[in-house]
């Protein structure tokens, strides 16, 4: 899930670089990409740095006991084609 913080701090940068007016420029501008960002963000699927992390060291230690059950398992049918 998208830090919603972290949404909130690069909509805050893009409107400091808006010309402030009395209207409420920046205010409105804010508002409006917030909600742009997020809706973007949530269309692409996009996962935090923590959930990417998590996912590769589950990955890694898939490999590993995958690599040791093919090791096993060539150790099985070298020992079969012997006796």
């Amino acid at each position: 899930m998208i830090d919603l913080r972290n949404v909130e701090a690069f909509a805050e940068r893009i409107a400091v670089l808006l010309p402030a007016d009395p209207r409420g420029m920046r205010d409105e501008f804010k508002n409006t990409v917030k909600p742009l960002i997020e809706a973007t963000l949530n269309r692409m699927d996009v996962v935090t740095r923590e959930e990417f992390e998590a996912q590769t060291l589950v990955l890694r230690k898939t490999r590993e006991k995958l690599e040791t059950l093919e090791r096993a398992l060539a150790e099985l049918e070298d020992n079969g084609a012997r006796g």
